[in-house]
């Protein structure tokens, strides 16, 4: 349960004063349903506003506050602007400019001779001093000379957010501390409460925002190490493989170094009565497939079953039929299960799952809906895991007799300070080898100015019996967009290459999309045309050329998957990337690092240093909490440091029972990190 002292926080900003169905909207927008929501929207930055009783023209440039006098009004023709002359108090004039025909709202505001607070932007128009849509200040209006500035949504201006953080700060109760006090001594940092008193008063306040980045990583942390303990406490089932299975494999190749390193990390885990909780990185075709079915090996070998997740019904149905030719010839069965197996397929699938027949079960979500179980579930093997949130991995886990392994499995290389981040409570493995025969990908960046050549290029590639992907951002035309669409792409491909150009995309039913991916992979088709639907996952070796339209609008993260759809086999794979005809110093830095390194890892590194954390840490995809107050550049300094004291706090001050144990707690609702931690609801 939530304790009380946060309640306040935890209504509705409905609670808040101003706050009607009106203003609610474009709260929601936001994404501030909550009066705790408003009270972490923090500024972005702020305008000083100088206080001052003379114009002078040294302030042009600079937002001022002063009391004025209406003299005149210069209204001009049509809709051009109202022009209201005014003085200060020693006589200098000055002209408040108003657009849009609203010469009667200004004369309304501003009657002749009568003195106003005014507040604006103080500017020079050729020789008179003017400030461009003033705002008025109302006699009893306090108005702050350092006023805040906030992300806002139509309805809503920096000060009414103001006024309404506010509120939402003085219902905000005073909270133990739950940081290290010797911690929070050397950082400088001033209490909870206090923090956000202050950041909202002043934006610039350094100590202020980054205590309050820290508690909302130390949270997140502390939640991390609560599940990994809790996990390491429960009994699970040690999984001893006799090799029997692996050694019966044919493999045309031995494992790379970070394979067998890998596997015997695995190994070892599954040997131990708790259970496995490990992140397995690997870059675009670096094998993790092999080592995921080693584990499930080792699973079967101790004659338990084994389940793979994978996030779309195209990757499941891929990781099928790669794991039947691996596995060939070994007396073990493998079965598959998505949405769309219905009927006597699906009950003759959950028959030979429930009498142990099936030994290891490929699929989508649906592998773990109610109706699904399993004999013997020893081993969950997550794929592509920032697609899938704690709560989806914690209900397969749980169709095990006994807590099962985990392996969790993500292609998308992950900086170092984020994988602490997200995967706090795994055990991490890295593949930093790629398996002998993978040729590195040649890349070339290309005006798209040049397409007629790209076409003719694609042209003499086909001519050589080589397959294609043109990858497009989006699925048709908007009004509001000039970005290439797939469909018309796909057209004017067809008006060259007639039936060998397909088209896949997000909008399609999975039955269609299967079915243009298996004509693809068997070649009666050439040229796929596909949105980044094709981001994860797709194998076709013959595939050694890929084009991506509109290259520069697209993140790093997301350039290097797409580019990993070639370079399968062992022929040369070039990928071009076609840009716009202007691009920004960002967009310029990503393709640079795109045409010279093929070095995943330190892509994403750059990708958080030129985009930020957003895309890299999966939010949106996942439902995972995003970091709302911690940007990127605190999380790097933060995160260490919040891992140790989260650590401290369970290993010498007594976990969530201890004083500071049950301010932390505490901290845990406060920043949402309560939901799927066993030792919290227990305690």
């Amino acid at each position: 349960m939530r304790p009380e002292i946060l309640n306040p926080l935890f209504a509705e900003t409905l609670v808040l004063k101003g706050v009607g169905p009106a203003i609610a909207k474009p709260l929601d927008r936001l994404g501030l349903a909550r009066v705790i929501d408003v009270a972490f929207h923090l500024p972005t930055g702020y305008v000083d506003r100088l206080p001052r009783t003379e114009l002078m023209s040294s302030d042009v440039g600079r937002i001022i506050t002063i009391t004025l006098t209406a003299r005149d009004y210069r209204t001009s023709a049509g809709r051009g602007p109202t022009r209201v002359q005014a003085t200060d108090m020693h006589g200098n004039y000055v002209s408040l400019v108003f657009f849009g025909g609203s010469s009667g709202w200004a004369k309304k505001l501003l009657p002749i001779g009568e003195a106003k607070r005014i507040s604006g932007r103080l500017d020079e128009y050729g020789q008179e001093l003017q400030i461009v849509h003033p705002d008025i200040v109302e006699p009893d209006e306090e108005l702050r000379e350092r006023e805040p500035i906030y992300p806002l949504s139509e309805g809503l201006t920096s000060r009414r957010l103001a006024a309404l953080t506010a509120q939402a700060v003085a219902r905000a109760p005073d909270l133990p501390e739950w940081i290290e006090p010797g911690l929070k001594a050397k950082r400088e940092w001033p209490g909870w409460h206090e923090s956000l008193e202050r950041i909202h008063a002043d934006p610039s306040d350094a100590k202020a925002r980054e205590r309050l980045a820290y508690d909302e990583v130390f949270a997140n942390q502390l939640a991390m190490t609560l599940v990994r303990a809790d996990t390491r406490k429960r009994r699970g089932r040690a999984l001893h493989g006799d090799g029997r299975l692996r050694d019966l494999l044919k493999l045309p190749y031995t494992l790379t170094g970070a394979q067998s390193r890998t596997v015997g990390e695995i190994e070892g885990d599954l040997a131990q009565t708790a259970p496995m909780l490990r992140l397995l990185q690997g870059d675009v075709g670096s094998g993790k497939t092999l080592v995921a079915a080693m584990a499930m090996l080792i699973a079967v070998e101790a004659g338990a079953q084994a389940a793979m997740l994978a996030p779309t019904e195209i990757l499941a149905r891929q990781h099928y039929e790669t794991l039947r030719k691996t596995l060939a010839g070994l007396p073990i069965e493998i079965g598959v299960l998505t949405g769309r197996d219905k009927g006597r397929v699906r009950e003759a699938i959950l028959m030979a799952l429930a009498s142990g027949e099936i030994d290891i079960l490929i699929g989508t979500h649906a592998i773990f809906q109610d109706a699904v179980g399993y004999k013997d579930l020893a081993l969950v093997v997550v794929d592509e895991q920032h697609r899938f949130g704690v709560a989806q991995r914690m209900t397969l886990q749980a169709k095990g007799v006994a807590p099962p392994h985990l392996l969790a499995m993500t292609a998308t290389p992950i900086p170092r300070t984020l994988t602490l981040a997200q995967y706090g409570e795994m055990d991490v493995s890295r593949l930093d080898e790629m398996p002998p025969g993978r040729q590195p990908i040649e890349t070339r960046v290309i005006s798209e100015d040049r397409l007629d050549d790209v076409v003719n290029a694609l042209g003499r590639h086909l001519a050589d019996g080589g397959q294609a992907y043109w990858v497009c951002p989006l699925v048709e035309e908007s009004e509001k967009s000039d970005l290439a669409a797939a469909e018309m792409r796909a057209e004017t491909l067809r008006a060259r290459f007639g039936d060998k150009v397909a088209l896949v995309h997000g909008r399609m039913k999975p039955a269609e999309k299967d079915a243009v991916m298996a004509e693809f992979s068997a070649a009666r088709t050439s040229v796929l045309v596909a949105t980044t639907v094709i981001e994860v996952g797709v194998d076709v070796p013959n595939a050694t050329l890929i084009v991506i339209e509109h290259a520069d609008r697209f993140g790093l993260a997301q350039l290097h998957q797409l580019r990993g759809r070639v370079g399968r086999g062992t022929g040369r794979s070039i990928c071009l990337l076609m840009r716009g005809s202007s691009l920004s110093e960002t967009s310029r830095a990503r393709l640079a690092l795109m045409r010279e390194t093929n070095d995943g890892f330190r892509i994403a590194e750059e990708d958080l240093r030129l985009r930020g954390a957003g895309e890299l840490l999966g939010t949106k995809q996942s439902g995972e909490m995003a970091f709302r107050l911690a940007t990127p550049d605190m999380m790097a300094d933060l995160l260490q440091c919040a891992h140790d004291d989260a650590r401290l706090l369970i290993d010498r001050d007594g976990g969530l029972e201890g004083p500071r144990g049950q301010a932390a707690r505490t901290a845990l609702y406060l920043f949402d990190r309560d939901a799927g931690v066993a030792l919290l609801r227990s305690g």
